[in-house]
């Protein structure tokens, strides 16, 4: 299955390079695959029992294909050596955008990602690659659910490529924060079409109280073969501040925003539409934040 990803920067649609597709096509397609997907690899248990391979030293051998086949550009990151594929994946860049000099209306993608955005209607519904979901079975309260109605969802894609840290996109504090138990599907689109991901994966859900946005909720989601959801235990954070990590494997970061609260650049909402995700870097503009 081809996913089409627009580039920003060279504003040219692409065909992603996916990880391990043919093992993805055979979980989710085939009728042994799906038995051993339900009992075995979506299960938290196996995502550890493959994390204890990928933080020992015998995963080393795997770093450099892999920088290869996705051409990822090392000078961005620090260190020369690494210990394991996983002490990899969980690379620090050398730098982040100027956060600071960037105006307070500016809305920042929380990660290196492909992005998509979506509405939520008046029934707090939100169409999702043709699977629904409503915003009470993301967060699992329907208080703080009613809040979004009429809102805006933005889903941040992270695949294996990508730099798996995440970052606060305003000023604020935490307001609440729980973690939501589940099992651990791809988040890729192979699996959308038999599992609502969103809402039967394990997930942290956090509301933010901040300056400029106001309430958010920003959901961490965990993906097959992902070890942990690592958030930094902090009360009150600046934009840019780290805020968690993602180890080995997809994953995704959902955001839910108040209806007005923000508008999303005109690129991104038109290829959204078209079903084609937008790629962007951790602290890239990607919409202003209105007042």
């Amino acid at each position: 299955m081809e996913i089409k990803i627009y580039d920003r920067k060279t504003k040219e649609v692409v065909i992603e390079k996916q990880y391990k597709e043919g093992h993805l096509k055979f979980l989710y397609n085939t009728v042994i695959g799906r038995v051993l997907l339900k009992y075995i690899f979506a299960r938290k248990y196996f995502s550890g029992i493959y994390a204890k391979f990928m933080i020992s030293k015998r995963s080393v051998k795997k770093i450099k294909p892999f920088i290869e086949k996705f051409n990822i550009d090392m000078n961005e990151y620090e260190g020369a050596e690494y210990k394991s594929f996983n002490d990899f994946f969980i690379r620090k860049r050398t730098y982040l955008a100027p956060l600071p000099q960037l105006s307070n209306n500016i809305l920042i993608s929380v990660a290196d990602a492909k992005l998509s955005v979506y509405s939520i209607n008046d029934e707090l519904k939100i169409n999702i690659k043709n699977s629904i979901y409503t915003v009470s079975s993301l967060v699992r309260d329907e208080k703080i659910a009613d809040g979004y109605r009429n809102g805006t969802c933005l889903v941040f894609r992270l695949t294996v490529d990508d730099c798996h840290r995440y970052l606060y996109i305003d000023d604020g504090h935490v307001k609440s924060h729980k973690s939501i138990a589940g099992v651990l599907h791809t988040v890729g689109p192979i699996s959308s079409y038999r599992h609502n991901v969103y809402i039967e994966n394990q997930r942290e859900v956090s509301v933010l109280e901040t300056e400029n946005i106001g309430d958010f909720v920003q959901i961490e989601i965990g993906a097959i073969l992902v070890g942990k959801i690592i958030n930094h235990p902090v009360t009150s954070f600046k934009r840019g501040d780290e805020k968690g990590y993602f180890s080995f494997g997809g994953s995704t970061i959902v955001l839910l925003f108040k209806e007005g609260a923000v508008k999303v650049d005109d690129d991104i909402l038109g290829f959204s539409k078209k079903g084609i995700e937008t790629k962007v870097r951790q602290g890239e503009k990607i919409g202003e934040i209105v007042k």
